[in-house]
């Protein structure tokens, strides 16, 4: 059968929780380095289409191409160990602990950062044909983004570092559900299927994803966007971060754990 039921595929995320933290330093760096370069190669892929065509929608919904790929590789993004490695730490796994978890999370976004940035300052020279030619169309939406992501809120104050942390909060609750399903089906197929649709709903929706923007608003500060490197921390990464973890880890991985694994004894009914 190519589809499983949840109290079979959840117990299936926490053994990849498990293994999370036991994966090699080396490993879990090449592999987040990877899956931060294909995020981000994926971003100008759905960026150009959109820029092109005039049609966001059509952007978005071509987006999810980078994710399925760097997930079928069995590529780690900073977002996905934030809701499996917590629940396999919740479960009890020998060797899982509170310190190991930090450690891998570090490592991960690490490797995340490295990737998003080698393919920000490739985009840097592509876009401006190695800096001898101005920018075109597609690094001035880039440009934009960045502006209105930064700036956009830190005029708003705290209601729009709260915006930012909630938008964190539903992109992670969605890009969870995606790496679910890849969990739920046993064909490629079915594990494409099902990870395309959370994902065309998070980045359609303008949700705010933590490795996404290791990549977009560096790639800006290189083409002279204006904003500043602290407020891309302060008035976005900071508080992306905060919000992926608290979705992945609440809106997803808790309410499967506890409901399918941890569960609550049966009603006796009289």
């Amino acid at each position: 059968m190519s589809y499983l039921m949840p109290s079979e595929f959840v117990t299936k995320l926490v053994d990849q929780g498990e293994s999370k933290v036991y994966m090699g330093t080396r490993d879990t760096l090449i592999r987040a380095f990877m899956a931060g370069a294909t995020l981000a190669l994926a971003v100008i892929f759905a960026i150009t289409i959109a820029t092109q065509t005039g049609n966001f929608l059509i952007g978005a919904l071509l987006f999810p191409v980078g994710f399925v790929m760097l997930y079928l590789m069995g590529y780690d993004l900073l977002t996905g160990v934030f809701t499996l490695v917590p629940i396999a730490w919740l479960d009890k796994r020998p060797g899982v602990t509170l310190p190991r978890m930090l450690k891998c999370w570090a490592l991960v976004g690490i490797g995340n950062l490295a990737g998003a940035l080698f393919i920000a300052v490739f985009g840097y020279m592509n876009f401006t044909m190695g800096g001898t030619e101005e920018i075109n169309e597609v690094g001035l939406t880039m440009m934009e983004v960045g502006e209105s992501r930064t700036v956009g809120y830190q005029d708003a104050g705290l209601a729009g570092w709260i915006v930012l942390f909630m938008r964190g909060m539903f992109c992670n609750w969605m890009v969870s559900m995606g790496v679910v399903g890849a969990a739920i089906s046993t064909t490629v197929s079915g594990k494409i299927m099902a990870m395309w649709m959370p994902i065309i709903v998070f980045f359609y929706l303008g949700f705010e994803h933590s490795v996404v923007n290791m990549f977009l608003f560096p790639i800006g500060l290189l083409m002279g966007a204006d904003f500043t490197l602290y407020q891309y921390i302060m008035w976005n990464e900071i508080p992306t971060v905060l919000g992926n973890l608290v979705g992945g880890l609440t809106l997803v991985g808790l309410v499967l754990y506890t409901t399918h694994v941890r569960t609550q004894p049966k009603k006796v009914l009289s």
